[in-house]
């Protein structure tokens, strides 16, 4: 990825300062208000300041942290805050306008989109974690569909250890246990034995429990726990690009249609939505969807 660097943009003024002073020896009226123009802009878009106010879904914290470092070295002057609150609270901040960025690890609900706009600016596998120490390579989703609504219950039904399966999920309104039950078809029919208010909690817990299983965003998940495949297809990057991979939602900025962008708000989500941010975003772990 090409980035805009402070040292860039420096390097870019003082060109155009040289171009100024070839133009004093002889170059044309028109080359000069271009230069000086040029110049303007520059300094205007280096000025940009304030806080740009984001928040709601859990798993896109990487992401948004990437996005945050890359933004910074374009604009220093400008914060940008992020409150990890889950989806539904990030639409909700959209919404009411106490957020200038929501963010939503589900696509918008038609009676959400009256009041606002989403943008995807990534798309993210939903991981099917198990603990390390399990047998469990590969599941269907139908497999899933049985075990989260408790059909199936025990590891051996599945090619495991005899053991009673131990579901973890996401508490109500986390868009990531929205994406996983719509996609499963298991929509408020599930099981859980621990409903858990954040991905890296999803994560330890099945971690410490051999028969848990759970689901977590790509990009947050390490080798802490085991990924299985789901039908044969791994959770990537490229498998959640082509469409292979079954278990795959959105990432995205949710703004409100009735108001205007401030300035620094506006950079951002610009810079978000480039072909810049694109390996930012895939060093998060997410995919990226402008390029």
């Amino acid at each position: 990825m090409k980035k805009i660097t402070r040292r860039s943009f420096l390097t870019v003024c003082g060109a155009v300062a040289a171009a100024a002073a070839l133009t004093a020896c002889g170059g044309s009226a028109s080359s000069a208000a271009a230069s000086s123009t040029s110049a303007a802009a520059g300094s205007t878009a280096a000025a940009l300041s304030g806080n740009v106010a984001t928040g709601g879904s859990t798993s896109m914290k990487n992401v948004i942290a990437a996005l945050t470092e890359g933004f910074a070295e374009v604009e220093p002057g400008v914060t940008v805050s992020y409150d990890p609150t889950g989806s539904g609270a990030g639409i909700t901040g959209a919404t009411d306008k106490t957020l200038d960025i929501g963010l939503s690890s589900r696509a918008l609900k038609d009676d959400e989109k009256a009041d606002v706009d989403g943008t995807t600016i990534a798309l993210d596998g939903i991981a099917i974690i198990v603990n390390n120490a399990s047998k469990v390579e590969d599941l269907t989703v139908d497999q899933l569909k049985q075990m989260f609504t408790g059909e199936i219950t025990n590891w051996s039904e599945v090619g495991g250890d005899d053991g009673e399966i131990v579901l973890i999920g996401r508490e109500a309104g986390s868009g990531t246990r929205d994406g996983f039950e719509s996609i499963v078809d298991v929509k408020d029919s599930c099981k859980y034995a621990q409903e858990l208010t954040a991905t890296g909690a999803v994560i330890s817990a099945v971690e410490a429990n051999p028969l848990a299983i759970g689901y977590a965003s790509l990009s947050a998940v390490g080798d802490t726990v085991k990924m299985v495949t789901v039908g044969g297809v791994e959770c990537s990057e490229e498998t959640v690009k082509d469409g292979s991979y079954e278990v795959q939602r959105p990432f995205v900025f949710v703004t409100n249609k009735s108001v205007t962008l401030s300035e620094q708000a506006q950079a951002f989500f610009d810079f978000a939505t480039s072909a810049d941010a694109a390996d930012l975003i895939r060093t998060a772990g997410a995919v990226p969807v402008n390029e």
